[in-house]
């Protein structure tokens, strides 16, 4: 039995009504917060399904205009794309990383000219999806080697940026590549063009769907873990992103996501720039078939996007985004 007055503070009293509940949020999500990930193939009229991703598809560029349409009618501010290159376009060195024709040149010319300004276009900047091997640079005794893997990626981002590319953005964690990115493009006169730098990519093992989407799981015969980052690690986060903003960084991007929260808080708390997360496609993955078993319901998905707002992030990519966006107000 409870005895005597309860306390002259009630918290409960403005959660009892929605509306009163909507006056005092501390964090809203709305479409501006999104970035919608789109996987490419060669081809015709495909929409290839990708098992380790249920709900998500590979797209040949003809069939851009739809998925297209259907962002901008959503308010969904920007795409990123991710090219699932044929193995008969691979080697070991990604060259195919520097053909004006690849995958994600083809569709960024294909985007520009149909819908000009009106998306936004990031598009990734490693080699990855383009090496028999599968690492993000030049492998050199089985070691990624530093800086003959920045001269691919200062030509890979000058030639993005010349087919129109918003946003360059360098997934690939090698040493002093923003710097000399930014100075090739400016020297270029590509000022505009921004970059969002992967600051803080973690060796996670929540990469496999996404590595089996653009094809290079099979070809990874180790890890990543001598240029991507220990997930042990949370002050080296704060130095990669000093670095990376004194090269010239717009933004940052803290990969994966939900496991790494503190680090999103902690580097939006340090430096005041824009902090972006990715939902990476393992989270996507464990979401999304927990909701198919009804393990957890749809709601889940907006909780988990509202801890990045909550940590601090200023955006997310999400391979949810599409879908969440509309059931959100922008």
């Amino acid at each position: 039995m409870i005895t005597g007055k309860y306390p002259s503070l009630r918290l409960r009293r403005t959660r009892k009504y929605n509306w009163s509940r909507r006056l005092v949020q501390e964090n809203n999500l709305s479409c501006n917060d999104l970035i919608y990930p789109i996987f490419l193939i060669d081809g015709k009229n495909k929409k290839q399904p990708i098992k380790s991703m249920p709900g998500v598809h590979r797209y040949s560029i003809d069939r851009l205009g739809i998925i297209i349409n259907n962002v901008i009618k959503h308010k969904i501010p920007m795409v990123a794309l991710f090219p699932s290159t044929p193995n008969s376009k691979k080697d070991k060195f990604g060259l195919e990383a520097l053909n004006e024709n690849n995958l994600v040149c083809r569709a960024i010319r294909f985007i520009k000219k149909r819908f000009k300004n009106n998306i936004g276009i990031m598009s990734d900047v490693a080699l990855d999806p383009y090496t028999t091997h599968g690492h993000d640079g030049l492998l050199k005794k089985n070691y990624v080697a530093n800086d003959e893997t920045i001269d691919i990626l200062i030509k890979q981002s000058l030639l993005q940026a010349q087919m129109g590319c918003d946003v360059i953005a360098p997934s690939d964690m090698m040493d002093g590549r923003i710097g000399k990115i930014r100075k090739s493009l400016d020297k270029n006169k590509f000022h505009d063009v921004q970059i969002l730098s992967y600051a803080v990519k973690y060796a996670s093992n929540f990469y496999g769907p996404f590595r089996d989407a653009v094809g290079s799981k099979k070809s990874l015969k180790s890890d990543k873990k001598n240029y991507q980052m220990d997930f042990s690690n949370k002050n080296e986060s704060l130095r990669e992103v000093a670095l990376d903003i004194k090269e010239g960084a717009d933004m940052v991007m803290v990969k994966p996501g939900l496991p790494y929260l503190d680090i999103i808080q902690r580097i939006k708390e340090n430096f005041k720039i824009p902090v972006l997360a990715y939902q990476v496609s393992g989270e996507y993955s464990l979401i999304k078939n927990g909701i198919n078993n009804k393990l957890i319901n749809e709601d889940a998905i907006i909780e988990s996007l509202m801890s990045f707002k909550r940590a601090g992030a200023s955006a997310i990519v999400s391979y949810f985004a599409l879908e969440i966006s509309k059931k959100i107000k922008s």
